[in-house]
């Protein structure tokens, strides 16, 4: 596998395992300003993404349907979504608000919040596999800067879920860098869920418009159900939108320069 690919599949692990760094400095959480500031940039980030860089392809792939061209983005942007309503029904939910007040509580609660980040990242793995599978099939929908920018995207929703993961754990008693070996843990099935789903996409290249648009399902959910809420604090403050804004736009950049 080319290293310029194995660069972009190690980059949201880069992303849990710097978030979860904050452990060696932090004690309980990060400051609620930067973490807003980092769900919105992220959130707007994904959105774009999940626009430019998977539904739009999942359709222009689909032409030869002619007015029934929308019909593999609508059913696999779907399953996406009910896959993720499946994988929130049978794990814990993972809002940054759970790390508030855990200081003194048994690491079971700690636990259960460190399975939770693991199992939800591995549909974002896939997403960003999917991505690379088509690119590395010649798809010209789908170039390197979408995967690059794909990436980085997930890099960065993945520093506050690295915290949500190591600052509980650190509070509840733990060694800082045994709570530091678990945040990173918890990120390591992204990149291996990311080369499973480019080998299962690039056997099954006539199905790929599906698999683009339910990566697309899996990020909208995750920025509307993980993110959003993280942008929302009991003080008003305008930094989320801000900082969705400037993520949204930014990829928007990103994808028509790089794409």
């Amino acid at each position: 596998m080319d290293i310029s690919i194995i660069r972009t599949i190690m980059m949201p692990l880069l992303g849990t395992s710097l978030g979860a760094a904050g452990v060696m400095f932090l004690h309980d959480r990060m400051d609620w300003r930067v973490e807003m500031g980092m769900n919105g940039f992220a959130a707007g980030v994904m959105v774009a993404a999940s626009i430019w860089s998977l539904l739009i392809p999942s359709i222009d792939q689909s032409r030869s349907l002619g007015q029934w061209a929308f019909v593999p983005a609508v059913v696999g942007f779907w399953i996406g979504t009910f896959f993720m309503l499946f994988i929130d029904r049978i794990v814990p939910h993972i809002h940054g608000e759970q790390t508030e007040g855990m200081q003194g509580k048994h690491l079971n609660h700690s636990t259960m919040l460190m399975l939770a980040v693991t199992i939800h990242n591995i549909p974002e793995g896939m997403a960003l596999g999917v991505v690379v599978a088509g690119w590395l099939s010649g798809n010209v929908t789908i170039s390197e800067g979408n995967t690059v920018a794909l990436a980085l995207g997930l890099a960065i929703q993945n520093f506050p879920e690295g915290a949500i993961v190591s600052l509980p754990m650190h509070a509840a008693g733990m060694p800082r860098k045994k709570a530091l070996g678990y945040g990173i843990l918890s990120g390591v099935v992204e990149p291996v869920a990311s080369v499973a789903t480019i080998f299962l996409a690039s056997s099954m290249i006539p199905l790929l418009p599906y698999f683009l648009s339910f990566a697309a399902g899996v990020m909208i959910y995750v920025v509307v159900e993980e993110l959003i809420p993280g942008t929302i604090n009991d003080v008003h403050s305008n930094i989320g939108v801000l900082a969705f804004a400037v993520g949204f736009t930014l990829m928007m950049v990103l994808e028509m320069t790089l794409g």
